[in-house]
């Protein structure tokens, strides 16, 4: 009988047979040789089924029907793919051993064992398990197959790992939509995600933007002028900064000190998937998963690129001999002058920069391969171009600078000046034309402001006299204001992911996310579109901006008690049992005993809130889809969901969710029950008519916002008990809408003249004593 062998897509068997089978007659669906049948998934032909599967009753989402734990999952055909599945299942029928050629990788790896598990295939399995999809590489593969049962542990990981979604996914999802009866998606990995973003932007609003001032001096020895910064503590006073500004100009000085020493800056490291992503949102302002899709392309149908889904930037010592033949390869192209001229005896399996095999899972570093590219589109050139010089650096020495540190004296004020002076280019010489390695939110205004006393580079040569003296030829006072953090782009979201869980109290689960962080990198992309798809986060330009129903999200699953899912130490520790599991040191039984315990908890306290207004989920504070300066409010999509979340309350749909990342749907339900919305209900007044909201209610738990009143600010949750409240008349000033919410949000305002003791004005602010009262302080 003939070998059956399963690609993960068309492209990848196609490749496959034209190495090893080339005379394989093409059946549409699959390709037949003399030896071998090559077929192929697409992607998922079969994913877990939806709840309704186990129990009729789940087609309508209950509150009190949660959670939903199965005994045994179980599986479903995707009906799109499922004559592919057929051909598959038919193929077997006459195969006597399958191989196993999905991506080499966890996610690859169950798309396998689903089909195996779910067509009930019996036949022994061989593993394919390549970084390319060169003729090469397929051919070594296929003279090294491994025993499929050699990677029954990752098999272990990658279902315990979807079935783990599954149920946080679908029990978050549908208890705190039911609870709330507006569609919330819950997910291991996109909430604590979320929960980043939120971070992040109460950061930003929190932030108190303070004046400084720098004085910086132009000072010259002979024919050397270099700029000096003050010494000193920060200047907040503009008529100090000035004198001393003044008090220095013109006059002369001495070097205090001058060291100087050789610098040498090595080449980048090769790329991983997550690094290869920020690099192409901040050079091209690409979108994650637009990234991964074009790396995609260059992998499967051009074959100039290694496997990209990888989080290792580093190679083994079998890839040192392909890196050269990749390196010739390149000699005669659009590369050649950088190829020609590159030393090969830099790059070595001794150069532990590059080659570390204790830092390489599944995938090395993505590699230009030794196919010559053809036609590129546009955007598949620049990121081939991104990969290719990273990779050529390499292959370059060190560029050396002298670093000179300066500290001059003039009138007794002293200044310091860092000047890096180029030796020579190195590695850098590939990027000689570009502004390359340093993004284009380094040119931002605020940036350079920030930068003022960091190093400048110059290529000349610089040399001082320590002996001599200098004159400062000018000096002036600059305005400054510290910058509050800025807002996530895809690119800084993305190495917040990756580094996720670095400022976890606890050492030991600290130290585990230092190669996990939150999600992989051939999911984090899907993450982000995610968060996008559910209207919890917005795109203004390349900045990420969460809406409102994002933030009410967040909010509401803290307030409920279960902050760890919303905390990247959770996903962290799931990550590092899910590489346990796989290296067959940790058992997937105790791990899933552990979710379903979680996924209990999680119900539990979604059934003890109070449910919040739906007003609270309404974007009417996201700008228009036209950027920072469109002023038309919500978006024509965020408005149409809204109405439909409450159209579509107490009805059951069919396309309740799969998994964490489809778990929403049009299913909504009133207080936990299956009753439909009164008609009195859907006649309430539209939020444009309800009281304005000011802030969300601080008192713990609530969930209700602050609305002004005639005489003070209340909270919508007043009928349900919420005694919140702050008076309009406070300390000798009327309260405005801002310090209400500059209260609430932050717990003080900004400094007043207020009335205290008997009368007495001074200045200071007003602070919130107590969050679920409403008393107020004064701070002087």
């Amino acid at each position: 009988m003939k070998t059956l062998i399963i690609a993960e897509k068309p492209d990848m068997g196609r490749n496959i047979a034209a190495v090893i089978e080339p005379r394989a007659k093409n059946h549409r669906t699959y390709l037949e040789g003399e030896h071998y049948i090559i077929t192929w998934a697409i992607g998922h032909l079969i994913g877990l089924a939806e709840p309704d599967a186990y129990d009729v009753k789940y087609k309508k989402w209950n509150i009190n029907d949660l959670p939903i734990i199965p005994e045994a999952f179980k599986l479903v055909a995707n009906r799109k793919t499922a004559d592919q599945l057929k051909v598959i299942k038919e193929l077997a029928k006459r195969s006597g051993q399958l191989v196993n050629c999905c991506d080499a990788g966890r996610e690859g790896q169950y798309i396998f064992s689903l089909i195996q598990r779910h067509l009930k295939l019996r036949q022994p399995v061989k593993r394919l398990w390549i970084s390319d999809l060169t003729p090469e590489s397929i051919r070594k593969g296929f003279d090294e197959l491994k025993d499929g049962s050699e990677y029954d542990n990752l098999t272990k990981a990658a279902t315990a790992r979807s079935e783990a979604d599954w149920l946080i996914g679908m029990n978050g999802s549908r208890a705190f939509t039911t609870k709330h009866n507006v569609l919330l998606s819950v997910g291991r990995v996109q909430t604590p995600v979320l929960a980043l973003i939120y971070d992040r932007q109460k950061l930003i609003e929190a932030f108190s933007s303070l004046k400084y001032y720098v004085v910086e001096a132009m000072l010259q020895q002979g024919e050397t002028s270099f700029r000096g910064i003050w010494m000193g503590d920060r200047l907040t006073d503009s008529d100090k900064a000035g004198a001393i500004a003044a008090k220095v100009s013109g006059k002369s000085g001495i070097i205090e000190s001058y060291e100087v020493k050789d610098v040498k800056e090595y080449p980048f490291k090769l790329y991983d998937l997550t690094l290869l992503q920020r690099e192409a949102n901040g050079r091209y302002g690409f979108s994650a998963k637009k990234t991964l899709d074009i790396a995609q392309v260059l992998y499967e149908k051009h074959k100039v690129i290694s496997y990209p889904r990888t989080n290792s930037n580093y190679v083994t010592e079998q890839n040192i001999p392909e890196m050269h033949k990749a390196l010739s390869a390149l000699q005669g192209t659009a590369y050649d002058k950088w190829a020609s001229s590159a030393n090969r005896a830099l790059v070595h399996k001794g150069n532990k920069f590059i080659c570390n095999p204790a830092r390489v899972e599944d995938h090395h570093a993505i590699l230009p391969t030794t196919r010559k590219a053809g036609e590129l589109s546009g955007d598949e050139a620049k990121l081939y171009d991104l990969i290719v010089k990273r990779f050529l650096s390499q292959f370059y020495p060190p560029a050396e600078y002298k670093s000179h540190a300066v500290v001059s004296e003039v009138e007794k004020e002293r200044f310091k000046s860092n000047i890096k002076e180029l030796q020579s280019l190195g590695w850098k010489i590939i990027y000689k034309d570009e502004k390359a390695e340093k993004t284009k939110d380094k040119t931002d205004k605020a940036q350079k402001e920030q930068d003022s006393d960091e190093e400048v580079e110059v290529a000349y040569p610089f040399r001082l006299d320590k002996e001599q003296g200098i004159t400062c030829t000018h000096a002036e006072a600059k305005e400054k204001e510290t910058q509050p953090p800025k807002p996530f782009t895809e690119g800084t979201l993305l190495k917040a992911m990756e580094s996720a869980g670095k400022d976890i109290e606890d050492g030991d689960v600290r130290d585990a996310m230092k190669d996990s962080g939150l999600g992989t990198p051939a999911t984090r992309a899907a993450t982000i579109e995610r968060l996008k798809k559910v209207e919890y986060i917005a795109m203004q330009g390349k900045r990420i901006v969460i809406t409102q129903k994002g933030k009410t999200a967040i909010e509401l699953i803290r307030a409920a008690g279960v902050e760890l899912l919303t905390s990247p130490e959770m996903t962290g520790m799931w990550e590092k049992r899910l590489s346990e599991i796989a290296r067959g040191t940790a058992s997937n039984e105790q791990f899933m005993e552990n979710v379903k315990k979680f996924a209990t908890m999680i119900v539990q306290k979604a059934k003890g809130q109070v449910r919040i207004d739906s007003a609270a989920f309404q974007n009417t504070d996201m700008p228009a889809k036209g950027g920072r300066g469109s002023s038309k409010g919500t978006t024509r999509s965020t408005r149409a969901a809204s109405s439909r979340s409450t159209a579509n309350a107490g009805t059951a749909s069919k396309k309740s969710p799969v998994s964490s990342r489809t778990a929403a749907s049009s299913s909504m339900v009133n207080n936990g029950t299956t009753a439909p919305v009164s008609r009195s209900q859907q006649n309430q007044p539209s939020h444009s008519q309800e009281p304005q909201r000011v802030a969300a209610c601080p008192r713990p738990g609530c969930g209700g916002y602050l609305f002004m009143g005639r005489k003070g600010y209340g909270c919508s949750h007043y009928k349900t008990g919420c005694g919140f409240v702050i008076w309009k008349e406070s300390f000798g000033r009327k309260l405005s809408d801002t310090q209400v919410k500059a209260l609430a949000e932050k717990g003080k305002t900004a400094k007043l003249k207020l009335t205290v003791r008997e009368g007495e004005v001074a200045e200071g602010k007003i602070v919130l004593l107590d969050s679920a009262t409403g008393k107020l302080g004064v701070e002087i």
